[in-house]
Protein backbone atom coordinates (compact mmCIF):
# COMPACT_ATOMS: atom_id res chain seq x y z
CA UNK A 1 0.00 0.00 0.00
CA UNK A 2 1.46 3.37 -1.19
CA UNK A 3 1.22 6.35 0.98
CA UNK A 4 2.15 10.07 1.20
CA UNK A 5 0.93 13.35 2.91
CA UNK A 6 -2.09 15.33 2.86
CA UNK A 7 -3.17 18.46 2.26
CA UNK A 8 -2.18 19.51 5.93
CA UNK A 9 1.04 18.13 5.50
CA UNK A 10 0.82 14.70 7.21
CA UNK A 11 0.05 10.79 6.27
CA UNK A 12 -2.21 10.61 3.51
CA UNK A 13 -3.85 7.23 3.80
CA UNK A 14 -2.92 5.01 0.57
CA UNK A 15 -6.31 3.55 -1.57
CA UNK A 16 -4.89 0.86 -3.51
CA UNK A 17 -5.99 -2.56 -2.30
CA UNK A 18 -7.97 -5.61 -3.55
CA UNK A 19 -8.86 -4.41 -6.13
CA UNK A 20 -6.11 -2.01 -7.56
CA UNK A 21 -6.48 1.54 -6.54
CA UNK A 22 -10.11 3.08 -5.83
CA UNK A 23 -12.56 4.50 -7.58
CA UNK A 24 -16.14 5.90 -6.84
CA UNK A 25 -17.29 3.46 -8.42
CA UNK A 26 -15.29 0.73 -7.24
CA UNK A 27 -16.31 1.65 -3.71
CA UNK A 28 -19.87 1.94 -4.19
CA UNK A 29 -19.96 -1.41 -6.25
CA UNK A 30 -18.27 -2.86 -3.21
CA UNK A 31 -20.75 -1.10 -0.85
CA UNK A 32 -23.57 -2.77 -2.69
CA UNK A 33 -21.93 -6.57 -2.50
CA UNK A 34 -21.38 -6.24 1.41
CA UNK A 35 -25.20 -5.28 2.00
CA UNK A 36 -26.43 -7.81 -0.62
CA UNK A 37 -24.38 -10.70 1.31
CA UNK A 38 -24.97 -9.42 5.01
CA UNK A 39 -27.63 -6.74 4.92
CA UNK A 40 -27.66 -2.88 5.60
CA UNK A 41 -26.82 -3.02 9.08
CA UNK A 42 -23.22 -4.74 8.44
CA UNK A 43 -22.16 -1.47 6.18
CA UNK A 44 -19.87 1.01 8.04
CA UNK A 45 -16.33 2.76 6.34
CA UNK A 46 -14.52 0.18 8.50
CA UNK A 47 -16.20 -2.59 7.22
CA UNK A 48 -16.10 -1.33 3.89
CA UNK A 49 -12.47 -0.61 3.75
CA UNK A 50 -11.63 -4.55 5.31
CA UNK A 51 -13.44 -5.24 1.76
CA UNK A 52 -11.45 -3.35 -0.47
CA UNK A 53 -8.58 -4.21 1.56
CA UNK A 54 -7.50 -0.59 2.31
CA UNK A 55 -7.63 1.42 5.47
CA UNK A 56 -11.24 2.86 6.30
CA UNK A 57 -10.09 6.68 5.97
CA UNK A 58 -8.89 5.90 2.32
CA UNK A 59 -12.77 5.76 1.60
CA UNK A 60 -13.52 9.78 2.71
CA UNK A 61 -12.47 10.91 -0.51
CA UNK A 62 -15.10 8.79 -2.27
CA UNK A 63 -17.73 9.34 0.00
CA UNK A 64 -18.06 11.32 2.80
CA UNK A 65 -19.47 9.39 5.77
CA UNK A 66 -22.35 6.84 6.14
CA UNK A 67 -25.06 8.63 4.76
CA UNK A 68 -22.89 9.75 1.75
CA UNK A 69 -22.51 5.91 1.26
CA UNK A 70 -26.21 5.30 1.22
CA UNK A 71 -26.50 8.09 -1.05
CA UNK A 72 -24.13 6.17 -2.95
CA UNK A 73 -25.88 2.41 -2.70
CA UNK A 74 -28.73 4.31 -4.25
CA UNK A 75 -26.91 5.67 -6.70
CA UNK A 76 -25.89 2.21 -7.89
CA UNK A 77 -28.80 1.01 -7.95
CA UNK A 78 -30.12 3.48 -10.14
CA UNK A 79 -26.46 2.81 -12.69
CA UNK A 80 -27.88 -0.94 -12.43
CA UNK A 81 -31.23 0.31 -13.94
CA UNK A 82 -29.35 2.44 -16.51
CA UNK A 83 -26.83 -0.35 -17.73
CA UNK A 84 -30.03 -3.16 -17.76
CA UNK A 85 -32.86 -0.49 -19.64
CA UNK A 86 -29.48 0.32 -21.93
CA UNK A 87 -28.60 -3.23 -23.54
CA UNK A 88 -32.41 -4.62 -22.92
CA UNK A 89 -33.50 -3.47 -25.99
CA UNK A 90 -32.15 -1.46 -29.27
CA UNK A 91 -32.39 2.33 -28.68
CA UNK A 92 -34.70 4.05 -30.97
CA UNK A 93 -33.40 5.00 -34.23
CA UNK A 94 -30.85 2.39 -34.96
CA UNK A 95 -32.62 0.52 -37.66
CA UNK A 96 -35.79 -0.09 -35.88
CA UNK A 97 -38.12 2.60 -36.96
CA UNK A 98 -40.47 4.78 -34.50
CA UNK A 99 -40.09 5.23 -30.92
CA UNK A 100 -41.46 2.44 -28.30
CA UNK A 101 -44.82 3.71 -27.53
CA UNK A 102 -44.84 5.33 -24.67
CA UNK A 103 -46.80 3.55 -22.27
CA UNK A 104 -44.98 0.70 -23.54
CA UNK A 105 -41.58 2.04 -22.24
CA UNK A 106 -43.22 3.06 -19.13
CA UNK A 107 -43.70 -0.57 -18.43
CA UNK A 108 -40.81 -1.87 -19.63
CA UNK A 109 -38.84 0.83 -17.24
CA UNK A 110 -41.34 0.08 -14.36
CA UNK A 111 -40.60 -4.13 -14.65
CA UNK A 112 -36.87 -3.17 -15.07
CA UNK A 113 -36.89 -1.24 -11.95
CA UNK A 114 -38.94 -4.33 -10.14
CA UNK A 115 -35.54 -6.54 -11.38
CA UNK A 116 -33.04 -4.69 -9.65
CA UNK A 117 -35.20 -3.77 -6.74
CA UNK A 118 -35.70 -7.86 -5.92
CA UNK A 119 -31.87 -8.64 -6.86
CA UNK A 120 -30.94 -6.06 -4.03
CA UNK A 121 -33.83 -6.32 -1.35
CA UNK A 122 -31.96 -4.79 1.62
CA UNK A 123 -30.58 -2.17 -0.60
CA UNK A 124 -34.45 -1.38 -1.95
CA UNK A 125 -35.88 0.44 0.48
CA UNK A 126 -33.34 3.31 0.94
CA UNK A 127 -34.35 3.88 -2.53
CA UNK A 128 -37.83 5.51 -0.38
CA UNK A 129 -36.00 6.08 2.64
CA UNK A 130 -33.33 8.40 1.67
CA UNK A 131 -35.70 10.83 -0.74
CA UNK A 132 -37.55 11.42 2.79
CA UNK A 133 -33.86 12.95 3.64
CA UNK A 134 -32.14 14.37 0.30
CA UNK A 135 -33.58 17.14 -1.35
CA UNK A 136 -34.37 16.66 -4.80
CA UNK A 137 -31.55 19.12 -6.03
CA UNK A 138 -29.47 16.92 -3.94
CA UNK A 139 -30.08 13.68 -4.92
CA UNK A 140 -27.67 11.68 -6.74
CA UNK A 141 -27.63 11.82 -10.97
CA UNK A 142 -29.00 8.61 -11.87
CA UNK A 143 -31.88 9.54 -9.42
CA UNK A 144 -32.38 12.49 -11.18
CA UNK A 145 -31.86 11.04 -14.99
CA UNK A 146 -34.57 8.47 -14.08
CA UNK A 147 -37.16 11.18 -13.34
CA UNK A 148 -36.46 13.18 -16.68
CA UNK A 149 -36.41 9.57 -18.80
CA UNK A 150 -40.06 9.77 -17.46
CA UNK A 151 -41.00 12.81 -17.77
CA UNK A 152 -39.45 12.99 -21.08
CA UNK A 153 -42.38 10.12 -21.67
CA UNK A 154 -44.92 12.05 -20.11
CA UNK A 155 -43.94 15.00 -22.44
CA UNK A 156 -44.44 12.40 -25.90
CA UNK A 157 -47.66 11.56 -24.19
CA UNK A 158 -48.78 15.07 -24.40
CA UNK A 159 -49.00 15.97 -20.87
CA UNK A 160 -48.68 19.70 -19.73
CA UNK A 161 -46.38 20.22 -16.94
CA UNK A 162 -49.32 20.01 -14.35
CA UNK A 163 -50.03 16.70 -15.19
CA UNK A 164 -46.91 15.72 -15.64
CA UNK A 165 -45.52 16.32 -12.23
CA UNK A 166 -49.06 14.46 -10.83
CA UNK A 167 -48.34 11.85 -13.24
CA UNK A 168 -44.64 11.38 -11.90
CA UNK A 169 -45.63 11.67 -8.27
CA UNK A 170 -47.99 8.88 -8.44
CA UNK A 171 -46.22 6.19 -10.70
CA UNK A 172 -42.97 7.16 -8.58
CA UNK A 173 -45.35 6.43 -5.19
CA UNK A 174 -46.94 3.53 -6.86
CA UNK A 175 -43.74 1.65 -8.00
CA UNK A 176 -42.05 2.15 -4.42
CA UNK A 177 -44.88 1.38 -2.69
CA UNK A 178 -45.20 -1.82 -4.94
CA UNK A 179 -41.63 -3.03 -4.45
CA UNK A 180 -41.75 -2.12 -0.84
CA UNK A 181 -45.10 -4.52 -0.41
CA UNK A 182 -42.80 -7.18 -2.41
CA UNK A 183 -40.42 -7.41 -0.08
CA UNK A 184 -42.08 -7.04 3.36
CA UNK A 185 -40.95 -9.26 5.61
CA UNK A 186 -43.70 -12.28 6.55
CA UNK A 187 -42.04 -15.17 7.24
CA UNK A 188 -41.95 -15.87 11.26
CA UNK A 189 -39.73 -18.97 10.86
CA UNK A 190 -37.45 -20.07 7.59
CA UNK A 191 -36.85 -23.26 8.95
CA UNK A 192 -40.23 -24.59 9.59
CA UNK A 193 -41.69 -26.24 6.87
CA UNK A 194 -45.57 -26.43 7.65
CA UNK A 195 -46.97 -22.69 6.43
CA UNK A 196 -49.04 -21.97 9.22
CA UNK A 197 -46.15 -22.08 11.50
CA UNK A 198 -43.56 -20.73 8.95
CA UNK A 199 -45.60 -17.71 9.05
CA UNK A 200 -46.27 -17.43 13.01
CA UNK A 201 -49.48 -17.82 12.32
CA UNK A 202 -50.36 -19.05 16.03
CA UNK A 203 -48.78 -16.00 17.19
CA UNK A 204 -51.86 -13.93 15.98
CA UNK A 205 -54.93 -13.93 18.09
CA UNK A 206 -57.86 -15.93 16.25
CA UNK A 207 -60.42 -13.93 17.89
CA UNK A 208 -58.94 -10.27 17.34
CA UNK A 209 -57.41 -11.09 13.56
CA UNK A 210 -59.68 -13.62 11.86
CA UNK A 211 -59.05 -11.51 8.50
CA UNK A 212 -55.63 -11.13 8.43
CA UNK A 213 -54.89 -15.06 9.34
CA UNK A 214 -57.41 -16.03 6.70
CA UNK A 215 -55.43 -14.26 4.09
CA UNK A 216 -51.77 -14.05 5.75
CA UNK A 217 -50.55 -16.86 3.45
CA UNK A 218 -51.77 -14.77 0.17
CA UNK A 219 -49.87 -11.50 1.92
CA UNK A 220 -46.43 -13.93 1.80
CA UNK A 221 -47.07 -14.47 -2.04
CA UNK A 222 -44.92 -11.61 -4.07
CA UNK A 223 -47.21 -10.07 -6.14
CA UNK A 224 -45.37 -10.61 -9.83
CA UNK A 225 -45.06 -8.55 -12.73
CA UNK A 226 -48.92 -8.78 -13.58
CA UNK A 227 -50.18 -6.71 -11.08
CA UNK A 228 -47.26 -4.49 -11.09
CA UNK A 229 -48.48 -3.33 -14.60
CA UNK A 230 -52.17 -3.55 -13.97
CA UNK A 231 -51.78 -0.94 -11.56
CA UNK A 232 -49.56 1.43 -13.56
CA UNK A 233 -51.92 1.12 -16.26
CA UNK A 234 -54.84 2.32 -13.61
CA UNK A 235 -52.71 5.03 -12.68
CA UNK A 236 -52.24 6.53 -16.53
CA UNK A 237 -56.09 5.51 -16.72
CA UNK A 238 -57.01 8.30 -14.37
CA UNK A 239 -54.93 11.38 -15.96
CA UNK A 240 -54.90 10.79 -19.49
CA UNK A 241 -57.72 8.52 -21.10
CA UNK A 242 -57.84 6.99 -24.18
CA UNK A 243 -53.70 6.75 -24.32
Amino acid sequence: MTHGTDARGGRRVGDRGRYGRLSRERVLTAGLDVVDREGLSALSMRRLGAELEVEAMALYRYAAGKEALLDGLVEALYLELEENLATSVPAPGEGFGEPVPWREELHRIAQETRRVSLAHPHVAPLLATRMLAVPLARRPMPVLRFHERLLALFDRAGMDERTAALVLQAVTAWLLGYFLVELRAMVDNPEEPEPAFRLGLHLMPAQELPRLRAIAPGLAERGGPEPLAVGLNALLDRFIAGT
